[in-house]
């Protein structure tokens, strides 16, 4: 039988053709988004499916919850690997390989992986200075395989890629001693709560093993003292119901203080994109509505 290779759609689960190709063994790689992983996994069919025929299964494009990543390797069995890049990168610049997959879970699990043949990358702040290992900034990157420009769009160019070639993500994250990437958020989703950097993805993933929870997404919204407050917008497990005190308790027991959210309201389903991203902005616009920046 000859080997398939696929990216499926988040939008395209429940059509019969999807779990056929799976079950038949049709598919043994694919590249698939958290949030599909997570609709994959949860599904019905996935208890009793045979997926068995999968060798590799690539994933990426937004943040995936430790938690999550754990039970993706418990159900396919398959070998993991996490890609990192971006449109002006014209595709992946690091990855992270199948043997940093620990089904027990390792801190190593959490990054983003290395930086591919041919690929530098740098940490910098905000005035453009590298900073050094361990500490957060914008991620950079330069490599021949970067965009030359936005087409007709000169100032935009500007603001993204250096004279030098260097082109700026937009996300956060840090270097550690070994040359791995670690990917906190993007850079205008960071939270900024008495003078605290939290990064929505970092408590996601703290809240996301909750049991009676099925989604969260975090955002900031404003607080007369603090500036902004931590809140998280939760969607339920079928037949479950969230105590918003039970899982601010349960934050609390696994991140620091000031990441915990001071409000949890919960939703039936999370506003996505075409490629399955939560659109945080959907959520933090009625919390700031009227204000004329959507920081305090």
């Amino acid at each position: 039988m000859q080997q398939a290779s696929l990216a499926i759609s988040w939008r395209n689960l429940s059509p019969a053709v999807s779990w056929t190709q799976l079950q038949t063994g049709g598919v043994t790689r694919f590249f698939m988004v958290p949030a599909a992983l997570q609709m994959v996994i949860n599904h019905p069919k996935a208890a009793t499916t045979d997926f068995s025929r999968l060798k590799y299964i690539i994933y990426g494009a937004a943040p995936i919850p430790l938690e999550l990543l754990r039970e993706c390797i418990k159900v396919f069995g398959a070998q993991f690997l996490q890609a990192y890049g971006m449109t002006e990168t014209t595709g992946t610049v690091v990855m992270l390989p199948p043997e940093d997959h620990d089904p027990n879970g390792t801190p190593r699990m959490r990054a983003a992986g290395k930086p591919l043949p041919g690929v530098e990358l740098k940490i910098v702040d905000e005035a453009g200075n590298e900073v050094p290992t361990g500490e957060v900034g914008e991620i950079i990157t330069r490599s021949s395989n970067n965009m030359i420009s936005y087409w007709n769009l000169p100032e935009a160019t500007a603001k993204t890629m250096s004279a030098d070639g260097w082109v700026r993500t937009g996300d956060a994250g840090y270097m550690d001693e070994d040359g791995y990437l670690f990917i906190h958020d993007r850079v205008k989703d960071m939270i900024i709560s008495g003078g605290e950097n939290v990064y929505p993805a970092e408590v996601e993933s703290a809240i996301y093993g909750h049991p009676a929870i099925a989604e969260v997404a975090v955002i900031g919204i404003p607080d007369d003292k603090w500036g902004e407050a931590v809140k998280a917008v939760c969607v339920p497990k079928p037949g479950a119901e969230i105590d918003e005190a039970d899982v601010i308790a349960w934050a609390r027991e696994r991140i620091a203080g000031f990441k915990v959210p001071k409000s949890i309201d919960v939703i039936a389903a999370l506003p996505r994109n075409a490629s399955g991203k939560i659109l945080r902005k959907d959520l933090r616009a009625p919390y700031w509505e009227g204000r004329e920046r959507q920081v305090n």
